[in-house]
Protein backbone atom coordinates (compact mmCIF):
# COMPACT_ATOMS: atom_id res chain seq x y z
CA UNK A 1 0.00 0.00 0.00
CA UNK A 2 1.09 3.57 -0.62
CA UNK A 3 0.38 6.71 1.39
CA UNK A 4 1.66 10.23 1.82
CA UNK A 5 2.81 11.39 5.22
CA UNK A 6 0.45 13.97 6.76
CA UNK A 7 1.62 13.45 10.32
CA UNK A 8 3.02 16.92 10.72
CA UNK A 9 6.45 15.39 11.25
CA UNK A 10 9.14 13.55 9.40
CA UNK A 11 10.82 11.59 12.13
CA UNK A 12 11.30 7.81 12.29
CA UNK A 13 11.02 5.32 15.11
CA UNK A 14 12.13 1.69 15.24
CA UNK A 15 11.03 -1.15 17.53
CA UNK A 16 12.44 -4.62 18.18
CA UNK A 17 10.07 -7.28 19.46
CA UNK A 18 9.60 -11.01 19.93
CA UNK A 19 12.32 -13.59 20.38
CA UNK A 20 15.68 -12.16 19.40
CA UNK A 21 18.11 -13.63 16.86
CA UNK A 22 21.85 -13.51 16.27
CA UNK A 23 21.28 -10.92 13.51
CA UNK A 24 18.32 -8.83 14.71
CA UNK A 25 20.72 -5.95 15.39
CA UNK A 26 21.95 -6.12 11.81
CA UNK A 27 18.42 -5.14 10.80
CA UNK A 28 18.45 -2.31 13.33
CA UNK A 29 21.77 -1.10 11.92
CA UNK A 30 20.37 -1.35 8.40
CA UNK A 31 17.35 0.77 9.32
CA UNK A 32 19.38 3.45 11.09
CA UNK A 33 22.21 3.71 8.58
CA UNK A 34 19.78 3.95 5.65
CA UNK A 35 17.60 6.47 7.53
CA UNK A 36 20.69 8.63 8.08
CA UNK A 37 21.06 8.81 4.29
CA UNK A 38 17.46 9.82 3.63
CA UNK A 39 16.75 13.61 3.48
CA UNK A 40 13.06 12.89 4.04
CA UNK A 41 13.77 11.60 7.54
CA UNK A 42 14.54 13.94 10.41
CA UNK A 43 15.14 12.45 13.85
CA UNK A 44 15.62 8.71 14.34
CA UNK A 45 14.23 7.28 17.55
CA UNK A 46 14.39 3.83 19.14
CA UNK A 47 11.66 2.58 21.46
CA UNK A 48 13.07 0.73 24.47
CA UNK A 49 11.39 -2.67 24.76
CA UNK A 50 9.04 -1.97 21.88
CA UNK A 51 5.54 -0.79 22.72
CA UNK A 52 6.45 -0.53 26.39
CA UNK A 53 9.01 2.12 25.49
CA UNK A 54 6.51 4.15 23.48
CA UNK A 55 3.89 4.08 26.23
CA UNK A 56 6.43 4.76 29.00
CA UNK A 57 8.21 7.42 26.92
CA UNK A 58 11.50 5.53 27.08
CA UNK A 59 13.08 6.57 23.81
CA UNK A 60 16.66 6.46 22.54
CA UNK A 61 18.13 9.03 20.16
CA UNK A 62 19.64 6.84 17.45
CA UNK A 63 20.78 9.63 15.18
CA UNK A 64 23.45 10.90 17.53
CA UNK A 65 25.15 7.70 18.58
CA UNK A 66 28.98 7.75 18.55
CA UNK A 67 30.87 7.08 15.33
CA UNK A 68 31.34 3.37 14.69
CA UNK A 69 28.33 2.37 16.80
CA UNK A 70 26.26 0.67 14.11
CA UNK A 71 28.75 -1.82 12.67
CA UNK A 72 29.51 -2.94 16.24
CA UNK A 73 25.82 -3.10 17.16
CA UNK A 74 25.19 -5.22 14.08
CA UNK A 75 27.64 -7.83 15.35
CA UNK A 76 26.10 -7.89 18.83
CA UNK A 77 23.56 -10.56 19.87
CA UNK A 78 20.33 -9.79 21.68
CA UNK A 79 18.22 -6.73 20.92
CA UNK A 80 20.10 -3.46 21.36
CA UNK A 81 16.86 -1.60 22.05
CA UNK A 82 15.42 -4.36 24.19
CA UNK A 83 12.67 -6.67 22.97
CA UNK A 84 9.17 -7.42 24.24
CA UNK A 85 6.31 -9.87 23.85
CA UNK A 86 3.34 -7.58 24.27
CA UNK A 87 0.00 -7.68 22.53
CA UNK A 88 -1.30 -4.22 21.75
CA UNK A 89 -4.72 -3.75 23.33
CA UNK A 90 -7.38 -1.76 21.48
CA UNK A 91 -7.63 0.78 24.30
CA UNK A 92 -3.89 1.44 24.03
CA UNK A 93 -3.90 2.26 20.32
CA UNK A 94 -4.91 5.94 20.75
CA UNK A 95 -2.21 6.36 23.41
CA UNK A 96 0.46 4.93 21.11
CA UNK A 97 -0.62 7.06 18.16
CA UNK A 98 -0.75 10.19 20.34
CA UNK A 99 2.75 9.51 21.59
CA UNK A 100 4.03 8.99 18.04
CA UNK A 101 2.46 12.27 16.98
CA UNK A 102 4.12 14.03 19.91
CA UNK A 103 7.44 12.74 18.60
CA UNK A 104 6.63 13.89 15.07
CA UNK A 105 6.89 10.33 13.76
CA UNK A 106 5.98 9.74 10.13
CA UNK A 107 7.81 6.42 9.71
CA UNK A 108 7.58 3.39 11.98
CA UNK A 109 9.76 0.30 11.54
CA UNK A 110 8.82 -2.85 13.43
CA UNK A 111 11.51 -5.54 13.51
CA UNK A 112 9.81 -8.80 14.41
CA UNK A 113 7.86 -11.88 13.39
CA UNK A 114 4.21 -12.77 12.91
CA UNK A 115 3.07 -11.36 16.26
CA UNK A 116 4.94 -8.11 15.58
CA UNK A 117 3.33 -7.98 12.14
CA UNK A 118 -0.06 -8.15 13.84
CA UNK A 119 0.81 -5.15 16.03
CA UNK A 120 2.25 -3.18 13.11
CA UNK A 121 -0.80 -3.91 10.96
CA UNK A 122 -3.13 -2.67 13.71
CA UNK A 123 -1.20 0.58 14.07
CA UNK A 124 -1.12 1.15 10.30
CA UNK A 125 -4.84 0.50 9.97
CA UNK A 126 -5.85 2.68 12.90
CA UNK A 127 -3.55 5.52 11.85
CA UNK A 128 -5.09 5.50 8.37
CA UNK A 129 -8.61 5.54 9.82
CA UNK A 130 -7.94 8.85 11.63
CA UNK A 131 -5.99 10.44 8.79
CA UNK A 132 -2.61 10.14 10.49
CA UNK A 133 -0.08 9.60 7.70
CA UNK A 134 2.05 7.05 9.46
CA UNK A 135 4.04 4.82 7.12
CA UNK A 136 4.47 1.47 8.87
CA UNK A 137 6.89 -1.11 7.48
CA UNK A 138 7.73 -4.45 9.05
CA UNK A 139 11.25 -5.87 9.06
CA UNK A 140 11.17 -9.69 9.25
CA UNK A 141 13.04 -11.76 11.83
CA UNK A 142 12.52 -15.12 13.48
CA UNK A 143 14.60 -18.23 14.05
CA UNK A 144 11.39 -20.22 13.57
CA UNK A 145 11.45 -19.41 9.82
CA UNK A 146 7.66 -19.51 9.81
CA UNK A 147 6.66 -16.18 8.21
CA UNK A 148 4.49 -16.58 5.11
CA UNK A 149 4.99 -14.64 1.88
CA UNK A 150 8.77 -15.11 1.87
CA UNK A 151 11.38 -17.74 1.06
CA UNK A 152 13.02 -17.59 4.48
CA UNK A 153 13.44 -15.31 7.48
CA UNK A 154 16.47 -13.40 8.80
CA UNK A 155 17.68 -15.15 11.93
CA UNK A 156 16.94 -18.65 10.69
CA UNK A 157 20.23 -19.23 8.87
CA UNK A 158 22.34 -18.54 11.96
CA UNK A 159 20.16 -20.61 14.30
CA UNK A 160 20.06 -23.42 11.74
CA UNK A 161 23.85 -23.34 11.56
CA UNK A 162 24.01 -23.65 15.35
CA UNK A 163 21.61 -26.61 15.37
CA UNK A 164 23.51 -28.39 12.60
CA UNK A 165 26.88 -27.91 14.34
CA UNK A 166 25.49 -28.84 17.77
CA UNK A 167 24.01 -32.06 16.36
CA UNK A 168 27.24 -32.96 14.60
CA UNK A 169 29.17 -32.47 17.84
CA UNK A 170 26.64 -34.26 20.03
CA UNK A 171 26.68 -37.18 17.62
CA UNK A 172 30.45 -37.64 17.87
CA UNK A 173 30.23 -37.25 21.66
CA UNK A 174 27.64 -40.01 21.96
CA UNK A 175 29.59 -42.22 19.57
CA UNK A 176 32.73 -41.71 21.65
CA UNK A 177 31.11 -42.46 25.00
CA UNK A 178 29.68 -45.79 23.88
CA UNK A 179 27.94 -47.77 26.64
CA UNK A 180 28.56 -45.02 29.22
CA UNK A 181 26.05 -42.62 27.62
CA UNK A 182 25.20 -43.70 24.07
CA UNK A 183 21.96 -41.82 23.46
CA UNK A 184 21.30 -38.09 23.22
CA UNK A 185 18.07 -36.18 22.72
CA UNK A 186 18.34 -32.53 21.66
CA UNK A 187 15.32 -30.24 21.93
CA UNK A 188 15.25 -27.18 19.69
CA UNK A 189 13.05 -24.15 19.15
CA UNK A 190 10.63 -23.61 16.30
CA UNK A 191 7.20 -23.17 17.85
CA UNK A 192 4.77 -24.92 15.46
CA UNK A 193 7.13 -25.44 12.52
CA UNK A 194 9.99 -27.88 12.07
CA UNK A 195 12.47 -25.75 10.12
CA UNK A 196 15.07 -25.64 12.91
CA UNK A 197 14.77 -29.30 13.83
CA UNK A 198 15.20 -30.27 10.19
CA UNK A 199 18.41 -28.22 10.02
CA UNK A 200 20.00 -30.77 12.37
CA UNK A 201 20.47 -33.06 9.37
CA UNK A 202 22.42 -30.55 7.26
CA UNK A 203 25.75 -31.84 8.58
CA UNK A 204 24.86 -35.52 8.15
CA UNK A 205 27.24 -37.05 5.58
CA UNK A 206 26.45 -40.76 5.95
CA UNK A 207 23.83 -42.99 7.55
CA UNK A 208 25.89 -43.49 10.71
CA UNK A 209 26.09 -39.76 11.44
CA UNK A 210 23.70 -37.96 13.78
CA UNK A 211 20.83 -37.30 13.78
CA UNK A 212 19.11 -40.66 13.42
CA UNK A 213 15.61 -39.39 14.25
CA UNK A 214 14.01 -35.95 13.83
CA UNK A 215 10.59 -35.08 15.22
CA UNK A 216 8.70 -32.05 13.88
CA UNK A 217 5.24 -30.59 14.57
CA UNK A 218 4.16 -31.15 10.97
CA UNK A 219 4.16 -34.93 11.58
CA UNK A 220 2.05 -36.57 14.27
CA UNK A 221 4.37 -38.04 16.90
CA UNK A 222 4.02 -41.74 17.76
CA UNK A 223 5.97 -42.67 20.85
CA UNK A 224 6.33 -46.39 20.12
CA UNK A 225 7.68 -45.68 16.65
CA UNK A 226 10.14 -43.15 18.07
CA UNK A 227 11.46 -45.61 20.65
CA UNK A 228 11.75 -48.34 18.01
CA UNK A 229 13.73 -46.04 15.70
CA UNK A 230 16.10 -45.03 18.48
CA UNK A 231 16.59 -48.63 19.55
CA UNK A 232 17.30 -49.68 15.97
CA UNK A 233 19.92 -46.94 15.52
CA UNK A 234 21.49 -47.80 18.89
CA UNK A 235 21.77 -51.49 18.04
CA UNK A 236 23.16 -50.74 14.58
CA UNK A 237 25.70 -48.05 15.43
CA UNK A 238 26.23 -48.29 19.19
CA UNK A 239 24.79 -44.80 19.73
CA UNK A 240 21.74 -42.77 18.69
CA UNK A 241 20.82 -39.09 18.51
CA UNK A 242 17.37 -37.59 18.13
CA UNK A 243 16.42 -33.94 17.56
CA UNK A 244 12.91 -32.93 18.60
CA UNK A 245 10.95 -29.72 18.19
CA UNK A 246 9.74 -28.03 21.38
CA UNK A 247 6.07 -28.43 20.38
CA UNK A 248 5.73 -31.93 18.97
CA UNK A 249 2.31 -33.48 19.55
CA UNK A 250 0.84 -36.95 19.63
CA UNK A 251 -2.83 -37.91 19.35
CA UNK A 252 -3.43 -36.61 22.89
CA UNK A 253 -1.71 -33.25 22.49
CA UNK A 254 1.73 -31.97 23.55
CA UNK A 255 4.07 -34.91 24.08
CA UNK A 256 4.38 -35.98 27.69
CA UNK A 257 1.84 -33.49 29.05
CA UNK A 258 -1.84 -34.11 29.58
CA UNK A 259 -2.53 -30.96 31.59
CA UNK A 260 -2.61 -27.23 31.02
CA UNK A 261 0.39 -25.29 29.71
CA UNK A 262 2.79 -23.68 32.17
CA UNK A 263 2.01 -20.26 30.69
CA UNK A 264 0.18 -18.69 27.77
CA UNK A 265 1.65 -15.44 26.44
CA UNK A 266 -0.21 -12.29 25.34
CA UNK A 267 -0.59 -13.65 21.81
CA UNK A 268 -2.12 -16.94 22.95
CA UNK A 269 0.98 -19.10 22.49
CA UNK A 270 1.10 -21.92 25.10
CA UNK A 271 4.38 -23.03 26.67
CA UNK A 272 4.70 -26.55 28.06
CA UNK A 273 7.37 -28.43 29.92
CA UNK A 274 10.03 -30.17 27.86
CA UNK A 275 8.99 -33.03 25.54
CA UNK A 276 12.67 -33.88 25.08
CA UNK A 277 13.16 -34.44 28.78
CA UNK A 278 10.11 -36.69 28.92
CA UNK A 279 11.35 -38.74 25.96
CA UNK A 280 14.83 -39.06 27.48
CA UNK A 281 13.23 -40.65 30.52
CA UNK A 282 11.14 -43.01 28.41
CA UNK A 283 14.12 -44.15 26.33
CA UNK A 284 16.29 -44.63 29.40
CA UNK A 285 13.70 -46.83 31.08
CA UNK A 286 12.94 -48.86 27.96
CA UNK A 287 16.52 -49.47 26.81
CA UNK A 288 18.22 -49.45 30.19
CA UNK A 289 20.94 -47.00 29.18
CA UNK A 290 21.93 -43.48 30.16
CA UNK A 291 20.27 -40.88 27.95
CA UNK A 292 21.59 -37.35 27.78
CA UNK A 293 19.04 -34.57 27.31
CA UNK A 294 20.23 -31.32 25.77
CA UNK A 295 18.14 -28.15 25.51
CA UNK A 296 20.27 -25.28 24.19
CA UNK A 297 17.47 -22.74 24.69
CA UNK A 298 18.42 -19.17 23.87
CA UNK A 299 21.99 -20.20 23.05
CA UNK A 300 20.79 -21.37 19.65
CA UNK A 301 19.74 -17.84 18.73
CA UNK A 302 22.53 -15.87 20.41
CA UNK A 303 25.85 -17.67 19.83
CA UNK A 304 27.66 -15.28 17.51
CA UNK A 305 30.30 -17.89 16.67
CA UNK A 306 27.58 -19.60 14.63
CA UNK A 307 26.35 -16.48 12.83
CA UNK A 308 25.87 -17.09 9.12
CA UNK A 309 27.45 -14.42 6.95
CA UNK A 310 24.57 -14.81 4.48
CA UNK A 311 22.06 -14.35 7.29
CA UNK A 312 23.84 -11.26 8.63
CA UNK A 313 23.98 -9.62 5.19
CA UNK A 314 20.32 -10.31 4.49
CA UNK A 315 19.23 -9.05 7.91
CA UNK A 316 21.02 -5.77 7.21
CA UNK A 317 19.50 -5.63 3.73
CA UNK A 318 15.88 -5.95 4.89
CA UNK A 319 16.46 -3.10 7.34
CA UNK A 320 17.72 -0.84 4.56
CA UNK A 321 14.91 -1.84 2.22
CA UNK A 322 12.30 -1.09 4.87
CA UNK A 323 13.45 2.52 5.04
CA UNK A 324 13.48 2.87 1.27
CA UNK A 325 9.97 1.45 1.09
CA UNK A 326 8.66 3.81 3.77
CA UNK A 327 10.10 6.99 2.25
CA UNK A 328 8.67 5.87 -1.11
CA UNK A 329 5.21 5.95 0.45
CA UNK A 330 4.63 2.29 1.27
CA UNK A 331 2.79 1.43 4.46
CA UNK A 332 1.17 -1.58 6.13
CA UNK A 333 3.72 -3.87 4.47
CA UNK A 334 6.65 -6.07 5.45
CA UNK A 335 9.89 -6.53 3.54
CA UNK A 336 10.29 -10.08 2.22
CA UNK A 337 13.20 -12.21 1.05
CA UNK A 338 12.66 -13.87 -2.33
CA UNK A 339 15.00 -16.52 -3.76
CA UNK A 340 15.87 -15.99 -7.40
CA UNK A 341 15.95 -18.94 -9.83
CA UNK A 342 19.62 -19.53 -10.66
CA UNK A 343 22.37 -22.15 -10.45
CA UNK A 344 23.88 -20.43 -7.44
CA UNK A 345 22.06 -18.87 -4.50
CA UNK A 346 20.78 -15.32 -4.98
CA UNK A 347 18.13 -13.49 -3.00
CA UNK A 348 16.16 -10.30 -3.63
CA UNK A 349 13.67 -8.33 -1.53
CA UNK A 350 10.00 -7.65 -2.05
CA UNK A 351 7.02 -6.33 -0.09
CA UNK A 352 3.98 -8.16 1.26
CA UNK A 353 0.89 -6.85 3.09
CA UNK A 354 1.25 -7.08 6.86
CA UNK A 355 -2.25 -8.55 6.97
CA UNK A 356 -0.99 -11.59 5.03
CA UNK A 357 1.71 -12.23 7.66
CA UNK A 358 0.07 -11.13 10.91
CA UNK A 359 -0.59 -14.04 13.30
CA UNK A 360 0.00 -16.60 10.51
CA UNK A 361 2.53 -19.40 10.29
CA UNK A 362 4.26 -21.16 7.42
CA UNK A 363 5.05 -24.80 8.15
CA UNK A 364 7.39 -27.09 6.23
CA UNK A 365 6.03 -28.61 3.00
CA UNK A 366 5.61 -32.39 2.97
CA UNK A 367 8.19 -32.70 0.18
CA UNK A 368 10.88 -31.64 2.63
CA UNK A 369 10.52 -34.87 4.66
CA UNK A 370 10.93 -38.51 3.68
CA UNK A 371 7.85 -40.37 4.95
CA UNK A 372 9.78 -43.63 5.27
CA UNK A 373 12.79 -42.39 7.25
CA UNK A 374 11.32 -39.30 8.87
CA UNK A 375 14.47 -37.40 7.89
CA UNK A 376 14.68 -34.30 5.66
CA UNK A 377 14.97 -34.79 1.91
CA UNK A 378 17.61 -33.51 -0.50
CA UNK A 379 15.06 -30.87 -1.52
CA UNK A 380 15.18 -29.43 1.99
CA UNK A 381 18.98 -29.59 2.09
CA UNK A 382 19.19 -27.71 -1.21
CA UNK A 383 16.84 -25.08 0.24
CA UNK A 384 18.55 -24.65 3.59
CA UNK A 385 22.29 -25.11 3.04
CA UNK A 386 22.88 -21.76 1.27
CA UNK A 387 21.35 -19.95 4.27
CA UNK A 388 24.02 -21.33 6.63
CA UNK A 389 26.78 -19.31 4.98
CA UNK A 390 30.20 -20.96 5.02
CA UNK A 391 30.23 -24.75 4.48
CA UNK A 392 29.89 -26.90 7.56
CA UNK A 393 33.03 -28.77 8.65
CA UNK A 394 33.67 -32.35 7.56
CA UNK A 395 34.49 -34.68 10.43
CA UNK A 396 36.60 -37.83 10.07
CA UNK A 397 36.76 -41.31 11.61
CA UNK A 398 39.66 -43.69 11.99
CA UNK A 399 39.55 -46.57 9.53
Amino acid sequence: MMSESTSGGRNAIVLQSGGVTAVINQSLAGVVQEALCQPAIGEIYGAVHGLDGILAKEIRDLKRQPRGTWPAIGRTPGAALGSARRKLQSLEVPQVLDRLRELGVAYLFAIGGNDSAETAHLLAREAASIGYGLNVVGVPKTVDNDLPEMDHCPGYGSAARFVALATMGAGRDAESMGHASPITIIEVMGRNAGWLAAAAALGKREERDAPHVICVPETRFVEERFIAQMEEAYKKWGFAVAVVNENIKDSHGPVGHMGDPLIVDDFGHPYYQSPGQYLAGQISRRLGVRVRFEKPGTIQRSLTACTSDVDAAEAYLVGKQAVRAAVSGHTDVMVTLLRLPSETYHCATGLAPLEAIAARERVMPSSYFDAATGLPTKEFADYARPLLGAPLPRFARLR
